[in-house]
């Protein structure tokens, strides 16, 4: 009986990564995959190579949070496989919805419920999480701003991202150890701006395993009957599945969330998203990367947009200023050299885009709408269903 229920649970926990897989892969690499820089399969592989590596590291201290912090006892294994019956539930109305909720929400709100139906959830540990989750957003969105503000217009004249026909490296067969050299059109900026491009996509695919692999793994670690390491492999290979399967998909439509803003803006917010991801999930904070994503990429627009109004315009509220047209969202995509971002104070030229080609603020409500309605469900069902089956528990 405990080998088949176990059975159950592993079966969830792949059902659960397969889908985090899919998700977490186009949305780290959707913006280099669509660029040319890497392809779906050599994203896939790398991707599965870092969500392990983050997992077996910082992961151990949101998994230990999942499985220890929420409630004061551990999750045993019919109560770890309940939840991850919950964690999957949120991932289908999440399909349904084509929203993404954000995992590591529904799976705190799962357990949540149980410890509200069993009397055992440590109330200081979930007001510290919620915090965080409030806290979360605010930063991304105002990290965002300053960047769109005063960094991505100077960055952006000066780094021209480009792709050139041909491969990027070969094999010199001219003596008799091969020796990788350029390929027949690689420049030094080409070659210098791709290893930037990768080394940010394994960051985030390193950050993105910190914080989705104790999703899956966590709710069958000590009690539930698996070791930390095992389950750590089993959701890695399951998300790894995801990534060379559905989200081929995904990374077609260029990373979802990021795929209407411009290379360079991308990795600013990839950047930012994987280090507030990380530095939460290494003090045990479960956390979703999407939750950053989102409200960095709208931060980013928000302060380009601002660029046209001083701040001490918008202090004094000058007249003048409330004159001039400023689009929420608004991003120059084709900024080149001869051709700089007007100071800030001065109007934009007509190469902004608008705020709809950028993001849309209605899928901004959507999301955040999806934050509190996805950890708000999986706590009420399993809080009803650990409240009719306490023996489950």
């Amino acid at each position: 009986m405990v080998e088949t229920l176990l059975l159950i649970g592993v079966i969830a926990s792949i059902f659960v990564g397969f889908n985090i897989g899919g998700s977490s892969t186009g949305i780290t690499w959707g913006p280099s995959v669509g660029a040319g820089i890497v392809t779906k399969t050599t994203a896939a592989a790398v991707m599965t190579v870092f969500v392990f590596l983050g997992g077996i590291t910082v992961g151990r201290n949101v998994m230990e949070t999942l499985s220890e912090g929420i409630i004061t006892t551990d999750l045993t294994l019919t109560s770890g496989v309940a939840v991850l019956f919950f964690i999957g539930l949120g991932i289908l109305v999440a399909n349904v919805f084509g929203v993404p909720v954000p995992t590591s929400m529904t799976t705190v709100g799962a357990i949540a419920g149980l410890g509200l139906a069993t009397g055992t959830l440590n109330y200081e540990t979930i007001a510290e999480i919620i915090s965080w989750w409030v806290v979360t957003p605010i930063i991304g969105f105002w990290i965002g701003g300053i960047i769109g503000r005063y960094i991505y217009p100077a960055v952006n004249r000066r780094v021209d991202i480009e792709t050139t026909d041909g491969p990027l490296l070969t094999l010199e067969r001219r003596g008799t150890v091969p020796k990788p050299a350029f390929g027949p059109n690689t420049t030094w900026t080409e070659f210098g701006t791709t290893v930037v491009v990768l080394v940010i996509g394994c960051y985030m695919a390193f950050s993105a395993g910190a914080s989705n692999v104790p999703n899956a793994a966590a709710p069958l670690v000590g009690d539930a009957g698996l070791e930390v390491n095992t389950a750590v492999v089993i959701a890695t290979l399951a998300i790894g599945l995801g990534g060379f399967t559905i989200a081929r998909r995904t990374m077609d439509s260029v990373g979802g969330e990021l795929s209407d803003i411009p290379l360079l803006a991308a990795l600013f917010v990839m950047v930012t998203a994987s280090t507030i991801t990380t530095v939460l999930s290494y003090i045990g904070i479960p956390i979703s990367l999407v939750m950053g994503t989102v409200m960095t990429i709208v931060g980013i627009g928000w302060g380009r947009a601002t660029r046209p109004i001083t701040f001490r315009e918008a202090v004094t509220r000058d007249s003048e200023a409330r004159e001039r047209e400023i689009e929420l969202g608004a991003i120059v995509a084709e900024e080149k050299a001869d051709e700089p971002a007007p100071p800030i104070g001065e109007a934009e030229a007509e190469e902004v885009l608008h705020g709809s080609d950028l993001f849309n603020p209605r899928a901004v409500i959507k999301y955040i709408s999806m934050w509190i309605i996805g950890p708000s469900m999986s706590t009420l069902l399993a809080y009803g269903f650990f409240t009719l089956l306490p023996g489950v528990a």
